[in-house]
């Protein structure tokens, strides 16, 4: 077992040759092949779903676990399902933009296409028995949600993403869906503050997926992939995202204001500092060469490098201003 590579793949999508590839224990080629550190993602969204139930007193630990197992396990399905459809309809084809991201195993002739249906049946199938498993132990409304989140796992790369639609799914799986859906699980309950508690996040996440489409937005014109940067323009898809940014704080304090959350969530504002990196980059159109500030390797991506240092700058902080909300509400009870 590779632990070196286990930890690699959990922190960055490591580039691999095949010779490589083929020295590697299983639980490796999964991470890599799934991406697997993209699902800290989720499992955030997850986490944050276990927080709020904890605020409402209603925190269950065997609920939450199969709650985390099942959204990261579809998650990791969707990313192997996409590169299946990719695959299949010659979209990763000679494509180096492609590679930036992570190995494409089919493309890259690193797994057969029984190979990589297998790893993806396995993956789904731990997803689905943790779906039944809640659904079993929750009742019917469960079942509705993982049906939806089926619906967006097996069609965001076809037809989703290629009419526009595939970033708004985004931004309802990682909000509702996933926080919204996994606190009402874990509850019972279904709350709709929690619903737009969901959004600051999910926001954050979704302006990940725009920034990397707005980086290969030509490539996706000549494809005709028509995501949501294609139909509206790369610079109204660059002033999206600012927008987007900008509804996560407001998100936050709205919930302050009206008492859902405590001053102590303020804390998110200590994530502003990385802004002074990210609305440069958003104000203009993306440069011809890589800056000399671009970490090695990431070009030709660049607005998903900006857009995921700014989420994950967020989410630490949103995250921690949730856990000082559960440790205020147990313990120092300031609020």
């Amino acid at each position: 077992m590779n632990f070196a590579m286990w930890k690699k793949a959990l922190l960055i999508i490591p580039r691999i040759t095949k010779e490589e590839w083929l020295s590697l224990d299983v639980i490796s080629r999964w991470l890599i092949s799934t991406r697997a550190a993209v699902l800290i993602m989720t499992f955030i969204s997850a986490a944050i779903a276990g927080l709020l139930a904890g605020l409402a007193g209603k925190f269950d630990l065997l609920k939450w676990v199969l709650v985390a197992v099942g959204l990261v396990f579809a998650h990791a399905t969707n990313n192997l399902l996409n590169d299946r459809s990719d695959f299949m309809r010659g979209v990763d084809k000679d494509n180096y933009f492609r590679t930036q991201y992570g190995p494409q195993p089919l493309e890259q002739g690193l797994m057969t296409p029984r190979e990589h249906l297998t790893y993806a049946a396995v993956t789904g199938l731990i997803a689905l028995a943790a779906g039944l498993a809640l659904t079993f132990m929750t009742g019917w409304l469960t079942l509705a949600l993982m049906a939806a989140g089926a619906v967006f796992v097996l069609f965001y790369t076809w037809p989703l993403k290629y009419i526009g639609l595939g970033e708004i799914a985004v931004l309802i799986v990682w909000g509702p869906l996933m926080i919204g859906g996994g606190y009402y699980v874990i509850t019972g309950g279904w709350d709709w503050n929690v619903v737009i508690a969901s959004l600051p996040y999910a926001l954050g996440v979704t302006t990940v997926i725009y920034g990397k489409h707005i980086d290969k937005l030509k490539e996706d014109q000549a494809k005709q992939i028509r995501t949501l940067p294609v139909v509206i323009g790369e610079k109204a898809a660059r002033y999206s995202v600012l927008v987007m940014i900008a509804l996560e704080y407001l998100a936050v304090i709205f919930l302050v204001a009206i008492g859902f959350f405590s001053p102590l969530m303020l804390i998110v504002l200590l994530a502003l500092p990385s802004l002074r990196r990210v609305i440069p980059m958003l104000l203009k159109p993306k440069p011809d060469q890589p800056p000399a500030d671009l970490p090695e390797g990431t070009w030709p991506l660049y607005f998903v490098a900006g857009a995921f240092y700014q989420n994950r700058s967020y989410g630490m902080m949103f995250m921690l201003g949730l856990i000082l909300e559960l440790l205020n509400k147990l313990v120092f009870k300031l609020f």
